[in-house]
C-alpha cells in the first residue's frame, strides 16, 4: 500500500489594491498642477508649483566608477576583523615588522590562514612581504591607510589632519 503525502492547500494571491497609497507621488511631478488629498486627514493640500521643488544640485568632483570600483576592493581587503588585528599587531611590533610565525598565536589562527590574510593585505597595498629562508616578514608599507582616506573626496581632509 503506497501512502500519498498530503499538501496543504494552496492560498490565492491576494488581488486586492490598497487604495490609501494610490497616488501618494503624484506630488513629486514639477508639472503637477491642482491639489491632493491627504490620506491621515482626509483634507486637500496645495501643491506647490515649480519654484520650490527640490531640484538636483551640479555634484562635481566624486570618484569615478573605475576608481570607486578600485577603491572598494581595497577597503574590501580592511573588512576583516582578523585583517584590521594583522595590521595592528605589526604596527606595534619594536621592530616594524613580523614573522608569520609570531602572527599565529595572538590571532589564535592556523599559520596557513595568517598567510592567506597577509597576501591579501600585500595585494591591496598595505603590508611588504621580505622573505627570509621559509619564513616571510610583514611590515607596513608606509602612508598607505593615509593614501586611502586621502582617496576619498571630503574624508581625505579629516584622515590626514
Amino acid at each position: 500500500m503506497r501512502f500519498r503525502r498530503l499538501r496543504p492547500p494552496r492560498q490565492q494571491a491576494s488581488t486586492s489594491v490598497d487604495n490609501s497609497a494610490t497616488g501618494i507621488d503624484i506630488g513629486q511631478c514639477a508639472g503637477q498642477t491642482g491639489r491632493v488629498n491627504s490620506s491621515r486627514t482626509g483634507s486637500e493640500l496645495p501643491l506647490v508649483a515649480g519654484g520650490d521643488a527640490c531640484a538636483p544640485a551640479g555634484l562635481s568632483g566624486g570618484l569615478s566608477t573605475e576608481r570607486a570600483a578600485d577603491l572598494a576592493r581595497t577597503l574590501k581587503a580592511l573588512a576583516d576583523p582578523a585583517r584590521l588585528r594583522l595590521l595592528s599587531l605589526i604596527a606595534a611590533s619594536p621592530s616594524g615588522e613580523a614573522c608569520i610565525c609570531d602572527l599565529t598565536g595572538p590571532l589564535e589562527l592556523s599559520q596557513p590562514t595568517v598567510s592567506h590574510h597577509c597576501k591579501v593585505l600585500v595585494d591591496a597595498g598595505f603590508l611588504r612581504r621580505d622573505k627570509r629562508g621559509v619564513w616571510a616578514h610583514y611590515s607596513l608599507v608606509p602612508g598607505a591607510m593615509r593614501a586611502v582616506g586621502a582617496e576619498l573626496p571630503g574624508v581625505g581632509a579629516l584622515v590626514t589632519a
